[in-house]
């Protein structure tokens, strides 16, 4: 029981950061719809292995800045800061988004393996991602720093990412209509988001300093 929660908050946490479009899952569904759920499952599981790595490092990470609470403090501004700034940028500066269609030629497994480890690692997003998130658990009792539980949770992470990558796989030709829907209101979806993370660490910081 103690080694669930940690599952499933990093099955979770790994779902919900990688489901909205994105340059890996979009990817992974077109290269199933034009080289077949065998070169795609190559390319997930390259981009998993990077996966797997950035989770981790991102875990020790925060387990160095747990220890320091000023740095908890500060990167909790430093993020306010940063999420309005993009709260403004998608709401009201950012133009619509415009689906490419990119072409994709026909590839050896092999190298759809490594194509899923070169996008994934030029993806940094995750690391502070995985910090962010895996920080908040502990604040709230539902993760801890320990050798067993840091696996389970990069485990359930890197779970989650191959759940929401192979449900692109599987279901892209039946939602493309809806991702396209998606795509054109993207920038209010992240703005939107950013701006209820906005809210949430603003009131965060302040139940520091006057709760």
């Amino acid at each position: 029981m103690v080694l669930l929660t940690p599952l499933i908050s990093g099955f979770i946490a790994a779902f919900i950061g990688i489901i909205p479009p994105g340059l890996i899952n979009m990817t992974a569904a077109k290269v199933n719809m034009k080289e077949g759920k065998k070169n795609a499952l190559w390319f997930v599981a390259g981009a998993i292995l990077i996966i797997f790595f950035q989770v981790s490092l991102a875990v020790l990470f925060a387990q160095v800045i747990d220890n320091r609470p000023d740095v908890v403090t500060l990167l909790r501004e430093v993020g306010f800061v940063i999420f309005s700034i993009l709260t403004i940028y998608f709401l009201f500066i950012a133009k619509e988004p415009k689906a490419k269609k990119s072409k994709i030629k026909k590839s050896s497994k092999k190298s759809r393996f490594f194509l899923g480890m070169l996008l994934s690692g030029l993806n940094f997003f995750p690391i502070p991602y995985y910090v962010v998130v895996s920080i908040t658990l502990a604040s709230y009792h539902l993760f801890a720093f320990e050798n067993n539980i840091i696996f389970t949770f990069v485990f359930g992470s890197v779970l989650g990412s191959f759940a929401a990558l192979y449900s692109y796989i599987g279901f892209f030709g039946r939602i493309e209509k809806k991702t396209d829907y998606v795509m054109r209101n993207m920038n209010t979806i992240i703005g939107s988001i950013t701006g209820l993370i906005s809210v949430a660490t603003l009131f965060n910081i302040l139940s520091y300093y006057f709760g």
